[in-house]
């Protein structure tokens, strides 16, 4: 088919690296799998990358994060891909799904790149279809879900107004309900990789980086085993992540709100004058000083959480720390078909 063809040409720019190294060809495709304590799927999910890799390109390579697993996921992913094009990288704990998918970036070396969860939930039949739109000339092919029917009311609730409030006043477009599984083109990767940014909300910065995509619906399959590690805990700290890494408003609608509670003590001090000037009504002082003070008090406490939330994140970055760090490796054993 054409669009094979058309995935065998590199579709760098002179100023990318060069397709070769060494005696080695760059891999068509780099498979990119953050995992954490993901020992009862991550055989399964090597075998089934392999074999849908297979029919779809000549050469390919298969890079598993673990990110600081508490079990054997490292040593089953190495015992798995024996006689696969399989690079694993453990890192020294847990930094977060974010920065695994980020260490798999950097030591992709493929054309084009693929990012999968390790738990089996998006098919991989979908491949065919981005690889596919990338022949017709998009840069990133991303999933996005077809549906939340398997969600309460509640969290879908939740989740639409996050994606509103994330999306409000800012420049990236971060679409609603995509998914980690995309397929992106190396000038991609290579812009992501380049970013300083250590605190990173990965669908924020698939956003702001930009560059021609497509959203593919997929339905989500139930997990092959286990059961997911990112609870409630985890979605708030990821909510929040997101909400001060690229929206501005949450600092600004304080002024907003100061300007507001200005007016309204003008407006309130002005009734007090004309009530006590006109019909010699007396103001009790204790109950609206109480309230007062009690309101304003929360509202500047809130405010502070706010500020202290995106001076953290200042610090963060201030202080230079590296994202991850890779405590073992193991050597690529590169398969062309």
């Amino acid at each position: 088919p054409e669009w094979k063809k058309l995935m065998k040409i590199s579709r760098l720019s002179e100023t990318d690296e060069t397709l070769f190294s060494g005696h080695h060809v760059r891999p068509e495709l780099s498979f990119v799998v953050p995992a954490f304590n993901e020992e009862s799927n991550i055989a399964e999910t090597i075998r089934r990358i392999n074999q849908e890799a297979r029919k779809l390109v000549g050469s390919f390579e298969i890079i598993i994060v673990d990110d600081g697993s508490s079990d054997q996921t490292f040593q089953k992913s190495k015992d798995a891909g024996a006689d696969m094009p399989l690079r694993l990288l453990r890192l020294s704990r847990n930094f977060g799904k974010e920065q695994a998918i980020m260490a798999g970036l950097e030591a992709s070396k493929g054309m084009a790149v693929v990012i999968l969860d390790a738990d089996l939930q998006e098919p991989l039949c979908h491949l065919r279809v981005m690889l596919q739109h990338r022949a017709e000339g998009y840069d990133v092919v991303y999933a996005v879900r077809a549906h939340r029917n398997d969600e309460t009311v509640l969290k879908r609730l939740l989740t639409r107004i996050f994606y509103k409030l994330l999306n409000l006043g800012s420049d990236a477009d971060i679409p609603a309900d995509a998914r980690d599984f995309r397929l992106m083109d190396r000038k991609v990767v290579q812009e992501l990789c380049n970013l300083p940014e250590r605190n990173r909300f990965m669908k924020g910065l698939y956003g702001w980086v930009g560059f021609r995509s497509k959203a593919v619906p997929i339905e989500l399959e139930p997990r092959n085993a286990g059961k997911s590690s990112f609870g409630l805990g985890g979605l708030l700290k990821h909510g929040l992540t997101g909400m001060t890494s690229l929206p501005s408003w949450p600092l600004r609608i304080w002024t907003l709100i100061g300007l507001g509670i200005a007016a309204l003590s003008i407006i309130y001090g002005f009734w007090v004058v004309i009530k006590t000037m006109i019909f010699g009504v007396d103001v009790p002082g204790w109950s609206t000083l109480a309230v007062a003070v009690l309101f304003l008090g929360g509202i500047q406490l809130i405010s502070i959480g706010v500020l202290g939330e995106y001076l953290a994140r200042v610090f963060t970055e201030v202080k230079g720390l590296p994202g991850f760090i890779v405590a073992e490796t193991h050597p690529r054993m590169q398969v062309q078909r």
